[in-house]
């Protein structure tokens, strides 16, 4: 892990520009539908944030970072869906997965608005509700009040647990900030495992059994 580790801190030192446009991707491509379903963008946001205590990238811009892939990701699924209504649904690649859509539809309609935020912070849900969102009929600006504060609470909360992580590590592990991370990567790595089960927890208890979408796409079988 060491030999990863150190040459992505060194190479990110040196051109954090790019650093910050795979965190815009990443966050942008998870509500992309299909896609986001299997790209682990709230991973390498995490990974990514652990860089923050040691200099290699700025929280402010992490943060910006995060948060406008989000909402552009969001905002262009809905749209979407929002302008060709439910024929995008039937629409390839959708269509080879008919009962992803059954789900996300029953879910949306379980929750309604509350879907648009509850789905934010689940990785397998969120890349078909915005879109779904749209087909359905739901009003634009409904859509944005609930998107936008939801994303705004995202972002942080998915930022923010790696940096504070690594800088106790930091302060109290006894390592420098540039060196010694990769020994203790998979303290960050329980950190976010531990933060996406008690989310998928509560999720699942308010959902009490109904409108309930699967956490993974199978390839061509149309299931999550």
């Amino acid at each position: 892990m060491s030999s990863l580790i150190d040459p992505l801190i060194s190479f990110v030192s040196a051109h954090a520009w790019l650093a910050y446009l795979t965190l815009f991707l990443a966050a942008l491509l998870e509500a992309v539908p299909i896609v986001g379903s299997v790209i682990p963008g709230s991973t390498i946001i995490f990974a990514l944030s652990a860089l923050v205590p040691g200099g290699e990238l700025e929280l402010g811009w992490v943060l910006a970072a995060a948060t406008a892939g989000a909402l552009l990701g969001d905002g262009s699924a809905y749209c979407l869906g929002h302008n060709e209504q439910r024929e995008i649904l039937n629409a390839w690649p959708l269509s080879k997965y008919p009962r992803v859509i059954e789900q996300s539809e029953a879910f949306f309609h379980r929750w309604g608005a509350l879907a648009v935020f509850f789905a934010r912070f689940v990785p397998p849900i969120r890349a078909f509700i915005p879109m779904t969102a749209g087909a359905l009929g739901m009003k634009p600006t409904r859509f944005f009040a609930v998107n936008i504060p939801a994303v705004l609470l995202w972002a942080p909360a998915h930022v923010l647990p790696g940096v504070f992580a690594v800088s106790v590590l930091h302060r109290y592990g006894g390592f420098a900030p540039h060196s010694g991370i990769a020994k203790h990567y998979w303290i960050l790595i329980v950190v976010a495992g531990a933060l996406g089960v008690a989310v998928w927890t509560w999720i699942t208890r308010r959902r009490r059994g109904g409108g309930v979408i699967e956490p993974a796409v199978r390839s061509g079988s149309g299931k999550l």
